[in-house]
């Protein structure tokens, strides 16, 4: 909406920074405004909405602080082995197998790339690098010649 809204003649224009506090202030400039009828729309919208968000975000943090609750209420009631269950498998061995499988993938980047970097190299087989240095020498040898230069 802030995007859609946001040029020079949108709702939004007027304003350096969208937030409630702009937005209340533009409203009342504009109140009573026919031609900005549309503008003061898009702004009720948007308090509309920016109301909806901030219940939205209390509500997420509510519940994330029951479920945090929860948890740690939980934790004095766990058995030794859902303890063990819990670090040992779930945390440590989680984190292993993140580090290995990361490990795994950085040495085959690595292979791959020396894989490709010598077949790179050894792309054309030696007798026919051998027979290009001798055409290059004779032809660099011709024009030596030419010029006055020759030696064996």
């Amino acid at each position: 909406m802030e995007e859609e809204h946001g040029g020079e003649d949108g709702a939004f224009g007027e304003l350096e920074k969208v937030n409630k506090g702009n937005v209340w202030l533009r409203m009342r400039e504009i109140e009573g405004d026919a031609e900005a009828a549309d503008d003061a729309a898009v702004l009720k919208e948007w308090l509309k909405l920016k109301a909806e968000e901030d219940r939205v975000k209390r509500q997420l943090a509510e519940a994330e602080d029951a479920l945090d609750a929860a948890a740690y209420a939980k934790y004095p009631m766990l058995s030794e082995d859902e303890v063990k269950a819990l670090v040992v498998e779930d945390k440590w061995l989680a984190v292993l197998d993140a580090r290995i499988h990361g490990e795994m993938d950085r040495v085959s980047q690595q292979l791959t790339a020396r894989v490709k970097e010598l077949a790179e190299r050894y792309e054309a087989p030696l007798p026919m690098l051998t027979a290009r240095v001798a055409e290059l020498e004779a032809e660099v040898s011709g024009h030596l010649e030419r010029m006055g230069l020759a030696w064996k």
